[in-house]
């Protein structure tokens, strides 16, 4: 008895659309009418940029004005650790999807703006704050003088700007010492409880230990060196670790010279007691003093 061979997939029904073969990603779109948010494929496909801070951006985005988006509170929020979220936003700030900056109210109170960007280089003008209506008719009565171009005596007179001069290398120990090494890791780990701001990788702190360390080797004390380092921080701060090498090789203190050796100081000889009259004096070792002596001299 034959056996049937099936050598053809069977017909598709007509109401079957699917495709033939199911490679990739499929749709299946549902179209929204409340509760979303529209997000460029700039975004959603950015090949620079982090899963986690594309993921980030597109959950700051949903949210409404005046939502909390700190790092501690988004710690607690995801599972993503504080690190990651710090090292995510400062990838937002540097494709410009986020801009922090630290300002002081009325109340003395300083606070973080933090501006969100659904499109990098977008219109800002309504954040910034519009002339008043009489100044600005008062600049319209002004009258428009076309500026005159500079002489070529005066164009010529003006120096060329300079490039900025390189920064130094980061300086390193002249001996390794552990004890130095160690103070050092601690330093630069302990600087994010001083300024959230600078929160160090691992890599950033194993490149900027040697410097510390010779910093500690050269008799600085710790907290000269945290002061010199959290003293008057940019805003916005977008590369601590950068500032923090541009201040370790630049601000590097001299070595102490050595101490002058000191001079030994004679101390007196200890009291002794006469032996011939009992009175006190001083010398090396007992015996009679000289009114004694002299009296043996003078009977001889």
């Amino acid at each position: 008895m034959d056996t049937q061979q099936i050598t053809a997939p069977s017909r598709a029904t007509a109401g079957d659309r699917r495709p033939a073969t199911p490679s990739g990603v499929i749709h299946v779109n549902t179209r929204h009418t409340n509760r979303y948010t529209v997000i460029g494929n700039h975004l959603a496909q950015h090949r620079e940029m982090s899963l986690v801070a594309i993921g980030l951006a597109v959950h700051i985005q949903s949210l409404p004005a005046g939502a909390k988006i700190g790092i501690k509170f988004l710690a607690d929020r995801f599972p993503e650790s504080e690190t990651r979220i710090a090292a995510a936003l400062r990838e937002l700030e540097g494709h410009g999807y986020l801009s922090r900056t630290r300002e002081r109210t009325s109340g003395g109170r300083v606070i973080t703006r933090t501006v969100s960007y659904n499109q990098p280089g977008g219109d800002v003008d309504r954040l910034t704050p519009k002339p008043e209506p009489r100044a600005e008719r008062k600049r319209q009565r002004e009258p428009m003088v076309p500026a005159m171009p500079a002489p070529a005596t005066v164009r010529a007179s003006v120096p060329e700007q300079r490039a900025a001069p390189p920064v130094a290398p980061l300086a390193k120990p002249q001996a390794l010492d552990l004890a130095h090494h160690h103070a050092a890791v601690d330093l630069l780990a302990d600087l994010r409880r001083h300024d959230p701001r600078l929160l160090l990788s691992e890599d950033d702190i194993r490149r900027l230990t040697p410097a510390v360390a010779a910093w500690l080797e050269r008799d600085a004390h710790p907290d000269a060196v945290r002061r010199t380092l959290v003293a008057d921080l940019p805003e916005p701060l977008k590369y601590p670790a950068g500032l923090l090498a541009r201040r370790l090789a630049v601000l590097l203190p001299p070595a102490l010279p050595a101490a002058p050796a000191r001079e030994a100081v004679r101390r007196p000889d200890p009291l002794q007691n006469c032996d011939g009259c009992d009175r006190a004096f001083r010398a090396p070792e007992p015996g009679e003093c000289c009114d004694c002596r002299s009296d043996l001299w003078e009977a001889a």
